[in-house]
């Protein structure tokens, strides 16, 4: 379910999400390594992205700056 911070639906993130603080940083990451990509979050241009690496499907997502920040976006 959406939430004020993340419109991703139910399933949208994998059971593994990789968080760098910078959202481009995760673009770049979803770019770079990850296949079949889609963009699953872009609220407050906090960048999300769903695809599989070696055939697992991976999520990256940025998170700000900070744990404070990241636990906004982890819980």
């Amino acid at each position: 379910m959406a939430t004020p911070h993340i419109n991703a639906e139910m399933g949208d993130f994998a059971d593994v999400v990789l968080m760098p603080g910078d959202p481009l940083r995760a673009k770049h990451i979803a770019e770079t390594f990850l296949q079949d990509v889609r963009q699953v979050n872009n609220v407050r241009g906090m960048l999300g992205f769903t695809g599989t690496y070696k055939g697992r499907k991976i999520s990256v997502m940025g998170h700000g700056m900070g744990i404070p920040s990241c636990s906004i976006y982890a819980k």
